[in-house]
């Protein structure tokens, strides 16, 4: 890569973080230092606000980095995440939006705690975010330091390292400083930057083969070195009964594991009303569905012009900027390298707001869940966003040595990994606080870590982690789990658990509890 693509593309980086400072510096003159300022922003957001800041959430680097690099890899296999990411906002729109927003204040235990035992089930779901969240952010780690080390021609670790860190460090600065309000506006900024990048290179793409979506395919085939077997099921996930329950495992947990995401969760309490957090999600499916589409076009098109040899390179992590400097002329053209900088910094946008959020999240469940419920009585409410302020450096650090020791897989994979285990802890325990009239503590208790406990044992067990060339521990061999991803034995386990635990109780159900809560997310009565 050449001096001038590194300088262009660093500027274009600088530009970026200097607005969003600026965003952080603004909002934290203005904040008034109360819990529903900085965990929801004073639920000031209009719905259309909220549906971009939400998009913006979830159009993380996974998306728009390893998506378009699996697609670009395995072809047909590679869109079961697009599928799934898409088609989980449906679970999201029918069956919890509304719901999580009129039973909870500030995070998923303050829905769960309304009619149990608050001690424990808030330490149990405050633990499940924090590892839900430390997961997802791992990804966005790896996803910026990939970056880097094409922006710098791969010119050692060291320059990967540091990106890692000042990443995490960034994130820290706009939690810490901004809150939700801070967040929120980035999420949206990022949410603009990444839809017009995307399009763009979209028409490019299109325009490059003449519209023929046809002859697009068929290129990518022919280039793939797979032939025909790569527009069709199997490339991935077909060679043997484990790649097929891989399969099944994996869709599993990207369409539930969506409505059990803690920093997805929360911005429904950024919005003033259920209507608002509905038409939010509304919102928020137009803008993923166009994008998710479009990433396909984007998959196919790295695979026909750029080849699988430089996608694989980096695990498919550096298809989009690769396809863009192709679009613009290849390495040496002045569009090559304005097209590659400008991908570049829109995906490095996307790692710096998404991590934001998702620590803003984290560091959320630390102070009002878990500190919160082991303080003293009569310590002060305000300290509990000091709290906040503090898990959140210490979430970023944890973040930051998980993303290097990651820092070779790919990004859409490690968020299958989350997804997974959000879809096994907190999806059963939600659902059935909603919706089931029995349901008691020790059932939401065992049902989180019934579901947690199982999904990050197995993966740990699985070829993720050792037993394989690609694994975290390549030299040493304790896989005895054949899957990479454990949704299809920890979901159903956490739902079993959940089930167990309530009938094995002592404890009757409160009857007045439920039909409170039952009333409330109906109908909003009651909600905060």
């Amino acid at each position: 890569m050449t001096i001038h693509h590194q300088t262009l593309a660093l500027l274009l980086f600088s530009a970026f973080v200097a607005v969003t400072l600026g965003i952080t510096t603004w909002v934290s003159r203005r904040r008034h230092g109360s819990p529903e300022e900085f965990y929801a922003g004073g639920r000031l957001f209009s719905p259309m606000e909220n549906g971009f800041a939400i998009a913006g959430d979830y159009m993380s680097a996974a998306s728009f980095l390893g998506v378009t690099g699996l697609i670009a890899l395995f072809g047909y296999d590679g869109l079961l995440y697009v599928v799934g990411f898409l088609v989980a906002w449906l679970v999201v729109l029918f069956l919890v939006a509304e719901l999580v927003r009129n039973c909870g204040r500030f995070t998923l235990a303050d829905v769960i705690a309304a009619r149990m035992s608050e001690r424990p089930v808030r330490i149990a779901v405050g633990t499940s975010s924090v590892t839900v969240s430390v997961l997802y952010l791992v990804a966005q780690m790896v996803g910026a330091g990939s970056l880097v080390a094409l922006l710098l021609g791969r010119t050692g670790e060291a320059a990967q390292a540091w990106m890692v860190i000042g990443v995490g460090a960034l994130m820290v600065i706009y939690v810490s400083l901004g809150g939700m309000r801070a967040t929120t506006w980035i999420q949206i900024v990022k949410a603009v930057l990444l839809l017009s990048g995307t399009v763009a290179l979209t028409v490019l793409v299109l325009v490059r083969f003449h519209g023929d979506i046809d002859r697009l395919l068929l290129t990518a085939a022919e280039h793939s070195g797979h032939g025909k077997a790569f527009l069709v099921p199997g490339l991935k996930y077909g060679g043997s009964w484990s790649a097929r329950l891989d399969f099944v495992s994996l869709g599993l947990a990207l369409v539930l594991g969506t409505a059990g995401l803690p920093h997805i969760l929360s911005r429904f309490y950024t919005v003033p009303t259920a209507r608002a957090a509905r038409r939010s999600t509304v919102w928020s499916i137009g803008l993923i569905g166009s994008f998710y589409l479009m990433t396909i076009v984007l998959g196919f098109g790295a695979a026909a012009l750029v080849g699988p040899d430089a996608v694989r390179a980096s695990n498919g992590n550096t298809a989009v900027p690769l396809l863009a400097l192709d679009l613009g002329g290849g390495a040496g053209s002045t569009v090559g390298t304005v097209l590659f900088a400008v991908v570049a910094a829109v995906a490095f946008a996307t790692i710096l707001a998404v991590v934001a959020g998702i620590t803003l999240a984290s560091s959320a469940s630390v102070a009002h869940d878990l500190y919160a419920t082991l303080r003293r009585p009569h310590a002060r409410q305000r300290s509990e966003v000091a709290v906040a302020r503090v898990a959140a450096v210490g979430i970023g650090a944890l973040a930051i040595a998980l993303g290097l020791l990651a820092r070779d897989m790919n990004v859409a994979f490690l968020v299958g990994l989350a997804f997974a285990v959000a879809a096994s802890a907190n999806l059963p325990v939600l659902l059935y606080s909603l919706f089931w009239r029995n349901f008691t503590t020790r059932g939401a208790v065992w049902a989180v870590y019934g579901g947690l406990v199982p999904a990050l044992g197995l993966v740990v067990l699985s070829p993720v982690v050792s037993g394989s060339p690609g694994a975290l521990f390549p030299g040493v061999d304790f896989q005895y789990f054949p899957l990479q991803n454990p949704g299809i034995v920890s979901i159903p386990l956490g739902f079993l658990a959940g089930w167990l635990g309530t009938v094995t109780s002592d404890e009757a159900p409160d009857e007045a509890r439920h039909a409170e809560t039952e009333v409330r997310s109906l109908t909003g009565a009651g909600a905060v």
